[in-house]
């Protein structure tokens, strides 16, 4: 049968430095979040740039105010 604590004679396994295994843990964590973003996105470079091009439109929109012609905005999704 099997036994539940290690033999009296024999040593623990040496334990992992904390600071190791939390750079282990931060580095999953990051690999988790980068594939949870990419999911389902088969160009994930396109994707980027639509993204870095609206951010240039809507802060160029802010820095120049509202359109004089009633303040109205067009947007195509």
């Amino acid at each position: 049968m099997g036994l539940c604590f290690p033999c009296p004679g024999e040593a623990e396994p040496p334990s992992p430095d904390p600071e190791e295994k939390r750079a282990k843990l931060a580095e999953a964590a990051e690999r988790r979040q980068r594939e949870a973003a990419s999911r389902g996105i088969l160009n994930v470079q396109s994707v980027e740039e639509k993204r870095k091009k609206k951010e240039r439109l809507e802060k160029q929109i802010t820095t120049t105010g509202p359109p004089p012609e009633g303040g109205l905005r067009w947007t195509v999704s």
